[in-house]
């Protein structure tokens, strides 16, 4: 340990002369987490409806009063035909069309059931889904409200459906801590994928090698001060994240900052691998994004569901440390999960590191022995 922290006040003392390093790897993941928070966003809002009444009684304007007013859509004018709600969804001027037919009104003073036609675009297939879930539920309590005496005969089978974690459903709470995990992949990633590239480059390299330093010291060295600028990177984005978009901290601190240096040790370790291979900061640049961009955006489960995937991508996301730490954050985040029952999860993200310093111990050695 003292070889190690011997590299490690050396790094320092090398960061620290580099204050544009330094600011960028605090600050540049806070503006990453404004710039996509809000950016990345499943809630639709002010969806743009046209309207074709062809009955114009109070019911029918109560109808499309509910939809105005629930503040999913805005009325983007009336039709009246067919051939011009079918020119307002092929010029986007309108993205669902609400049909309400002649006799609605006295049908439904009557106590009878009457179908109402809602047109959805569905060339954004995730948006025609939502916009449809949105007008069934709409037009479910719109007609609770004419039935006979407020009250509708009861099937019979009825659903109660109870969301727990997320009762009001924001997918704000599904992305930011999947965009937690994104940035601080890369930052952690890039981070020290140059910093012995930059020894190789400034001809310190081979001075550092001849010190009476092993692999191990010497790479733990350079990791721990990047450790400690990403984790406390780590912990100013997930303090925004709880002021600006309401995250919930269910669990315990402990938890967090256990999965959280895991994590980022494997990340950090990965980066090293990365130096070890690349020859230039470009290159060491580059290789850090493929390998951290791609599979933590598409294979970690931070988008996209690994169940809906192929069978043979599924097995490649065990690969992933991302997908173990976004079961584990969201878990603490959101659930309150204790420590104990993330072990699997923990277990992989340690094999993980593991496995990163030994490959990149084992090549920064073979290189030093060549």
């Amino acid at each position: 340990m003292k070889k190690a922290l011997a590299v490690y006040r050396k790094e320092l003392r090398q960061i620290g002369r580099d204050r544009r390093t330094l600011l960028i790897l605090i600050f540049v993941p806070a503006f990453f987490l404004l710039l996509y928070g809000y950016a990345l966003n499943f809630d639709i809002r002010h969806v743009k409806l046209a309207v074709e009444d062809r009955d114009g009684t109070a019911e029918s304007r109560a109808v499309v009063s509910a939809f105005i007013n629930s503040g999913y859509f805005d009325l983007a004018g009336a039709v009246y035909g067919p051939a011009e709600a079918e020119r307002l969804l092929d010029l986007n001027e309108a993205r669902a069309v609400l049909v309400i037919p002649e006799r609605f009104g006295r049908d439904v003073r009557n106590g009878l059931m009457v179908p109402v036609q809602v047109i959805v675009s569905g060339d954004n297939a995730n948006t025609a889904t939502t916009v449809l879930g949105y007008s069934i539920n709409i037009l479910r309590t719109a007609g609770a409200r004419f039935a006979p005496g407020g009250v509708q005969p009861a099937p019979l089978v009825t659903v109660e459906p109870r969301i727990w974690y997320n009762p009001e459903l924001r997918s704000t709470l599904f992305l930011v801590p999947g965009l937690i995990a994104y940035i601080a992949m890369i930052t952690a990633v890039a981070s020290t994928a140059l910093s012995i590239v930059r020894e190789k480059e400034n001809g310190t390299m081979e001075q550092v090698r001849m010190a009476p330093i092993d692999t191990v010291s010497f790479l733990i060295g350079k990791t721990i001060p990047y450790f400690l600028i990403a984790l406390a990177s780590s912990v100013l984005i997930i303090a925004a994240s709880m002021v600006l978009f309401g995250l919930p901290l269910r669990g315990s601190w402990l938890a967090l900052f256990v999965s959280a240096s895991l994590f980022l040790f494997g990340a950090l370790a990965t980066g090293l691998l990365i130096s070890t291979v690349a020859d230039s900061q470009q290159l060491a640049f580059q290789m850090a994004l493929l390998i951290s961009f791609l599979p933590t955006l598409m294979l970690s489960g931070f988008i996209f569901p690994i169940n809906s995937m192929p069978r043979a991508l599924q097995i490649v996301t065990h690969l992933v440390p991302a997908r173990y730490f976004l079961i584990a954050l969201r878990g603490i985040l959101l659930k309150g999960t204790a420590i104990g029952d993330l072990a699997p999860q923990l277990g992989a993200l340690t094999l993980y590191a593991a496995a990163m310093l030994g490959l990149a111990s084992a090549r920064l050695a073979r290189s030093a022995a060549v």
